[in-house]
């Protein structure tokens, strides 16, 4: 979703220098950056139906041609993908393609929402605050204060604790977050 359309293919899988204007170097792609590890795709549900061809294209032939080049690259990339869509849902609304969907859908990881799992809200906060104190003094939530974020409902999910915590830090009087 961060990638303009216009310039996904390039960044996807690379370009000859002279390709098109302003390219003027060769530019490896993520495929080939990750060669021989883990190419992550976040918000996969975003990627306009031209790029899915030719991203599926990709994973089928387990090659690769940077544009403007007449020669494939083989490539050995596995893909983690992500989305806060439903995909089998995208799929029949026609906004996501099938065999792009089985392609990526090995293994499926559904992390429910944070407001669907309070006990983790806790753990989190620890953790976040944990890496926010980094060297410094360490500081905790009172009591007060974790009730109040169980009691949320983080439309933001995680993102969004991590955002209050960080604030909270920022804003904090000594060792405790009230």
């Amino acid at each position: 979703g961060a990638i303009p359309a216009e310039l996904m293919e390039s960044e996807f899988f690379g370009h000859k220098k002279g390709s098109f204007t302003g390219a003027t170097e060769d530019k490896p792609g993520l495929f080939e950056a990750a060669r021989g590890g883990t190419l992550f795709l976040d918000e996969v549900a975003d990627l306009p139906l031209s790029m899915q061809v030719k991203l599926l294209r990709a994973l089928q032939e387990k090659a690769i041609r940077p544009i403007g080049s007449q020669q494939e690259q083989q490539v050995d990339v596995r893909i983690l993908s992500a989305t806060h869509k439903n995909l089998a849902q995208e799929v029949a609304a026609e906004r996501f393609r099938q065999d792009l969907y089985y392609r990526l859908n090995v293994i499926e990881l559904s992390v429910p929402a944070l407001r669907e799992r309070p006990e983790d809200i806790e753990l989190l906060s620890n953790a976040i605050l944990t890496r926010l104190c980094a060297a410094e003094t360490p500081v905790y939530l009172h009591a007060q204060a974790l009730q109040k974020l169980l009691s949320y409902s983080f439309p933001g999910n995680v993102r969004e604790l991590k955002n209050i915590l960080e604030r909270a830090y920022t804003l904090a009087e000594g060792d405790c977050i009230q």
